[in-house]
């Protein structure tokens, strides 16, 4: 299992929690540490499309309207912390958020 969020991310924060008391150990990646690799982003959007991007975040905000105008990738690629968290990949097979159909599929609740 692989989970891509970021530390200070309340959601992220209680994911990895639960995730931990269910005995999972996920391999994390900080997405302002250590950025998305490229071929994750490629998955991530060809999955979700445009979704992936949160654009309730701060970081959306303070973005000017050219930029807003990007395609998913290079946003991601350039504002990592755009991406909606947390993103988990188990065997090829992603999820984003920690709503409870994602909680139900890694908790088993």
């Amino acid at each position: 299992m692989r989970f891509i969020g970021l530390k200070s991310c309340d959601t992220c924060r209680k994911a990895l929690k639960s995730l931990a008391d269910a005995g999972q150990s996920p391999e994390v990646t900080d997405v302002r540490a250590d950025g998305i690799p490229a071929a994750d982003i490629a998955a991530i959007i060809s999955t979700f499309g445009d979704k992936a991007v949160n654009r309730a975040s701060t970081t959306w905000r303070g973005l000017s309207d050219a930029e807003k105008e990007a395609d998913p990738a290079t946003l991601l690629a350039t504002h990592p912390t755009l991406l909606k968290r947390p993103a988990i990949e188990v065997e090829g097979e992603w999820t984003i958020g920690w709503k409870a159909d994602v909680q139900a599929k890694y908790l088993g609740a």
